[in-house]
């Protein structure tokens, strides 16, 4: 008995999954001319296709990760239960699936068990799909499905863009270009220099051979005329040599050269200037190429270099490719011209790529070079798998792998056994373990210091006004002592003529003094608590005794006038 056939075709669109029957299978498999035909005609292609099912996604979040999901061939529990709902499983009829991506296609299969074709027949009708997906899909209009297209897409660029695995390591090889771009252009415009100001003093061509310094002479001197003895310090300094700024100054006295035009030198001292700020930049460069390899590939860095491992990364195309090549390739990364004209010869296949300009190729013996770049390449591609799968990067491992390459080379020389690479790495895991944990410790530590900033900036931002009040009462509690104290000074003041002579006029001075105090703190005696009244009654008593024998004095004078 012949099974009849059931075929579904799965679309995923910005909107939704859509499920679409297709009726008579048989007959569209045979026709496909006819199909690709009736595509264009949405009647036509009603005929063949009908809607089945339509899952709406809830929001633009759930349309993201599901589309994530189906670009890295995995069901999503959306899509899983849309199909285990409306795709039918009898027993009677074969069922089929149509699928566009054969990534996902295989995921279900799994996943269901079912059968899953991806090609013939259903790619014509996904584009039918595609091509007249608000008709065939009720209450969703073309500007509708156009702007949900439209955003998604956008939401899945700026999402792939923010996640980049290689986003890291892009600094590194849009540094490394740069460098080589510099040192064409460094040496192009030092040889328009040195051709240009050639004309005026041919011989200092021959005394300097350095690009850089020759740009800097050029600017330093101008004139050579005007060169004297005065300025032979200031071409030490350049030189960094006493015999070549004296062998300077006495070609300049019977040079060769033409004279020049004032405005001809300047322009040569101003492109002269030009080249010493570009190499300048690149010193620069180099240095931030240099930080940068060791925040993210330490360990090739340690082990060959920043410029070569940069180079390495660069030509791979990104670290996580340099780290998925086997030895075989990252010791021939570079040669691939000379590797596929041997092969083509039936020649010798080349020996090294870009590692050759590490030290170790250059330090071995002729004989060797083959064997120890081969040694390095191994090393080379076991430090990228660290560097590209390890959570906090250090850079122990570089510095063991680099001294597994000495031992080596020392072998090669002198026949000295090197150490076993499993003792070396147990060494390795053992001080790397240490240093992620002092790592991770500081940066928890950090955390810890940045959480608890923040917890203080919201609090005074939260009890800024409180504080301000707070403040003010204070203010207005404090002001009342010193005005205290002065008055303490003042009463002290006053009293310490009374207590040495007795007389009245200390008395009456006392008495000014302290109803200019009073009339002074007239606001703070208000203010203050019935306590210090008290206490300012007791001063105030024995203040009053001595007025009695003044009072006593006064009547026997009066009586001896009378």
């Amino acid at each position: 008995m012949v099974r009849t056939v059931i075929m579904h075709v799965l679309y995923e669109h910005a909107s939704g999954y859509a499920l679409f029957a297709v009726k008579e299978v048989e007959e569209v498999s045979m026709l496909l001319p006819q199909v690709e035909e009736s595509v264009q005609n949405i009647s036509k292609f009603n005929n063949m296709v009908s809607l089945a099912a339509f899952f709406p996604f809830k929001s633009a979040q759930t349309a993201l990760e599901n589309v994530n999901a189906i670009s890295e061939g995995i069901v999503h529990a959306d899509l899983k239960l849309f199909l285990e709902t409306n795709l039918p499983r009898s027993g009677k009829k074969k069922s089929i699936l149509g699928v566009s991506d054969a990534k996902i296609g295989a995921a279900l299969q799994e996943e269901f068990g079912i059968s899953i074709q991806t090609s013939g027949v259903v790619a014509e009708i996904t584009r039918g799909v595609r091509l007249h997906f608000h008709s065939l899909v009720k209450g969703l209009t073309a500007q509708a499905a156009s702007k949900a297209q439209l955003g998604l897409g956008h939401s899945y660029s700026r999402a792939k863009v923010k996640f980049n695995v290689n986003r890291a390591d892009n600094m590194i090889i849009q540094s490394i270009a740069l460098l080589d771009q510099l040192d064409k252009d460094i040496n192009t415009f030092s040889m328009r220099v040195r051709e240009w100001y050639g004309y005026h003093f041919p011989e200092l061509i021959k005394i300097v051979s350095d690009n850089s310094m020759y740009c800097r002479l050029a600017q330093l001197i101008g004139n050579r005329k005007e060169l004297s003895e005065e300025s032979l310090e200031a071409l030490e300094e350049v030189v960094m040599d006493a015999s070549k700024a004296q062998a300077i100054l006495e070609a300049s006295r019977s040079s060769m050269g033409m004279d020049i035009s004032p405005i001809d030198l300047i322009n040569i001292e101003r492109f002269s200037n030009r080249v010493v700020s570009l190499a300048a930049y690149r010193l620069e460069l180099q240095e931030y190429l240099r930080s940068k390899m060791s925040q993210v590939a330490p360990n090739l860095a340690a082990l060959i270099g920043e410029v070569v491992g940069a180079r390495l990364i660069s030509h791979a195309g990104s670290l996580t490719n340099l780290a998925k090549y086997p030895a075989s390739t990252v010791q021939i990364l570079g040669a691939e011209k000379a590797l596929f004209r041997a092969l083509k010869t039936r020649g010798n296949t080349p020996k090294y790529g870009l590692i050759f300009h590490s030290t170790f190729i250059g330090r071995a013996a002729a004989k060797n070079k083959g064997r120890i770049s081969r040694y390095l390449a191994n090393k080379c591609t076991i430090a990228s798998r660290i560097d590209c799968f390890s959570e906090i990067p250090t850079s122990v491992f570089g510095d063991k792998l680099r001294d597994q390459v000495e031992e080596r080379l020392s072998f090669y020389e002198s026949g000295e056994v090197p150490r076993k690479n499993v003792d070396v790495m147990k060494e390795a895991v053992k001080e790397a373990t240490d240093v992620a944990a002092e790592i991770k410790r500081k940066l928890e530590k950090k955390e810890k210091k940045r959480k608890k900033k923040e917890k203080k900036l919201k609090e005074l931002e939260a009890n800024g006004e409180t504080n301000g009040d707070v403040e003010v009462e204070n203010g207005e509690e404090e002001s009342p002592v010193p005005k205290k104290k002065k008055k303490e000074a003042a009463e002290v003041k006053a009293e310490e003529p009374a207590a040495e002579n007795g007389s009245e006029t200390p008395a009456k001075k006392r008495k000014k003094a302290k109803v200019e105090v009073e009339e002074d703190n007239g606001v703070t005696e208000e203010t203050e608590t019935p306590i210090k009244k008290k206490k300012r009654k007791s001063e105030a008593e024995p203040a009053e005794e001595p007025e009695a024998p003044v009072s006593e004095k006064k009547k026997k004078k009066k009586k001896a006038v009378d």
